[in-house]
Order: C-alpha cells, then structure tokens, then sequence
C-alpha cells in the first residue's frame, strides 16, 4: 500500500491542475454547509444573547424588526420617532424603569447612541481609559470605535451630516472624547454615546450663539428694546462646546415633547411587565411594547427558511460536482489505458490499478479535508466578526 500512495503521490505531483481542480471542488463542496452552519449559530447565538436580555422596547407603531434592530443593534433604518414623554409615561406608572435612545445620528459611519446613564448599568457598560460622560458635548466611545478610529480622551469627534446639503442649517458637532468603554463584544462596542441633549444639540433641537446684548456688528442686530435684542439669521451658532460657550445652550420649547426612537423598559417583575404591555393593546394607542425575544425569534425562522432552501441547492451542487469527479477518473482510465497496458506488462494485477486509484483519491480527499479543515477554523476564529458584518451591520 505504501508504494501505491508513493505512486499515486507521484503523479497528482506531475498533475498538478487536474488536482488542484478536484481539491478545490472537494473543498468548497464540503465546507459550505459547514460554513453555513456556524454562521447561522454565530448568528443565532449573537441576536437571541442580546434580545433575550433586553426585556421590552418601546416605540411608534409599525416595523417592530426596524424597531428593535435599531434599538438593539443600532441599524442605520430609523424608526418612526417617539417624544420623550414616552418615557416618562414608563417612569410615572413604577412599573419599570425607562431607559431612553436616540438612535439616529452617525460620526464616520459609527452609530450615535443618545441615552442616559442607565444604559450602561443595564448593559454592564465599564470605562476602561478616562471618564463617564458628564456635560454636554461629551462622548463616549465603544472599544472598536476607538481602536478603529485611533481615538483616545481628549481627542475630538465631529459628527456626520444626514445629508450632503443640509437645508436645515444644522452645523456638525465637534464631540469631546472623554471615555473608552471595555470591550462587550456587541453592538455597544462599535457606538458612540453621548446624552440625550448633546444628540438633541446634534439634530439643532438645542443650540448657542454670541451673547445678543454685547453685539457690536450692527449687521446681526434686528432690533433692540430696553434690556431685549432681536438677532438677524446671521448670528453665528456655535460648533463645538467648550466651557467659554456651554452657558450659552440652551433648548426652546417642551423636553417631553423632544424626540426619541425608543424607550427601553425594564420591569421590576413578569407581572409588572406584564401589566405594561397590556396598557399598550388599546387599538387606538399609538405606540407598541415588543418583547425583543420574540421578534428575533422571528426573523431567525425566516433566516432558517433561507438555509433550508440553500441546503438543497448546496446538495444539488454538491450531487452534481460528485458526478463530475467520477466522470473526471472515469476519463482519466481511459486516456491512462499505456499507462494500465505497462502496469500489467510488468506483471501487475488489477488489484494493483485498484490500489493505485484508490490511493490517488485518498491523497486528494486528505489534502481537500485539510484546506477544509483550514477554512472552518478561520470562519470559527471570525464568525464573530462575519455575523457582525452580514447580520447585524
């Protein structure tokens, strides 16, 4: 048996684009199911973790998958925006504990997150270099957004417009980075987070200028009565919070009526939670409590459904490529049949060509099971990172 394989290693050697033709298509065939196997665990596992652990959200009615993919993974569709009021509807009823986000703005493709402290107690969110956020215009950044982005405390992050044009007239916002968080491993660690109002200021809910009263342009003066300036649309509006300008911010109108994408509710017990979601069932209601839990659940039905159908055109290819090798060796008999003649020649039985052969495909399915073996180790070591990419982001 061993001269067989020294034979047969011989001439896959001498063969070298037929080999590497029927180890690539041994290698592919077999590891795309697997492949596909652990994506969709990594997937599953990755979705449901974070789901599971978030006990109800509260949002506009509508897509509940846009509602909890941007709450939970921070996805760039925004759902219909909700008031602050909101949560303090959760916070009067002492059901649960209401967690705000503003999920909407981005600073080089990294999500903003706009939230109170509470997040990061319910997240389990530590500081691991500098400090937790504390005035207006602060930002904290998640562990891959600093890595990525080479970000550390001190250093400033200006916010991206929605648009090219902004007709608004709302300026980007030039954060402080104050903190890096530790890494989570989810979505938090690609966000960047600062407070409800800095992202409020970022929208130009909340803004500063030049103090009115010590103009001396008389082009940015309206009018002036008394102790009372009018300003023209001149005015110059302030890009970056510093401690010369934060007394100058300030927001007009009712807070509660300012805007949130979600509410994250935490009840104290299943039977407070229960009760809370109930106060939402009301046909006129015009906001919907999801458990999260159950609309992953859902979209990972339908991802299943997909991997079903993939399975079978995977096995179809797969039948297919089987078929194609056989006919490959089944060629290759025939235009080896010098080759045979010489063997029996030297006195060889058909055992021999038999062993010959079968050490041919036994070399080509150990090296194939090798690279396979190699491709689902990498997709092992980064499905992390291939769910983050395909799923999530």
């Amino acid at each position: 048996m061993i001269d067989s394989l020294n034979i047969a290693w011989k001439y896959i050697r001498f063969n070298k684009v037929k080999t590497a033709t029927l180890v690539a298509c041994i290698t592919l065939i077999s590891f795309l199911p697997m492949a596909l196997e652990l994506i969709l665990d990594e997937s599953e596992k990755q979705l449901m973790s974070r789901a599971v652990s978030t006990p109800l959200v509260i949002g506009a009615k509508g897509s509940a998958l846009d509602l909890v993919m941007n709450t939970l993974y921070f996805d760039d569709e925004v759902p219909e925006l909700i008031t602050m009021e909101s949560a303090h509807r959760v916070m009067d009823s002492k059901l649960a504990q209401p967690i705000p986000l503003y999920v909407r703005f981005q600073a080089r493709r990294n999500p903003i997150v706009g939230t109170t402290l509470d997040y990061f107690d319910f997240r389990n969110l530590r500081i691991a270099e500098g400090r937790q956020l504390a005035i207006l215009g602060d930002c904290v950044l998640g562990a891959r957004v600093a890595e990525s982005l080479g970000l550390r405390p001190g250093d400033s992050l200006v916010t991206s417009p929605e648009t090219l044009f902004d007709l608004a007239g709302v300026y980007p916002l030039k954060m402080k980075v104050v903190g890096v968080l530790t890494k989570s491993h989810t979505s938090d660690d690609l966000s960047v987070f600062v407070d409800l109002k800095t992202a409020w200021v970022i929208q130009g809910l909340g803004h500063g200028h030049e103090d009115v009263t010590k103009l001396q342009d008389p082009t940015l003066v309206l009018k002036r009565s008394g102790k009372n300036v009018a300003a023209t649309a001149k005015l110059y509006q302030h890009t970056e919070i510093t401690e010369k300008n934060i007394d100058a911010f300030h927001f007009h109108g009712d807070l509660s009526q300012y805007p949130l994408t979600a509410v994250l509710a935490v009840p104290r017990d299943d039977k407070s939670g229960t009760i809370l979601r109930g106060r939402y069932l009301k046909r006129e209601q015009t906001r919907q409590v999801v458990r999260p839990a159950d609309v992953i659940d859902g979209l990972l039905q339908n991802i299943f459904r997909i991997k079903n159908v993939l399975d079978a055109v995977i096995s179809v290819v797969a039948l297919a490529t089987i078929l194609a090798i056989i006919l490959v060796f089944a060629l290759s008999l025939r235009l080896r049949q010098r080759e045979i003649q010489t063997i029996f020649k030297l006195g060889c039985r058909r055992a021999t060509i038999v062993q010959l052969m079968a050490a041919e495909i036994f070399i080509i399915a150990i090296m194939s099971a090798v690279f396979c073996g190699a491709l689902i180790w990498m997709v092992n070591q980064f499905s992390n990172d291939l769910v983050r990419m395909l799923f999530i982001r």
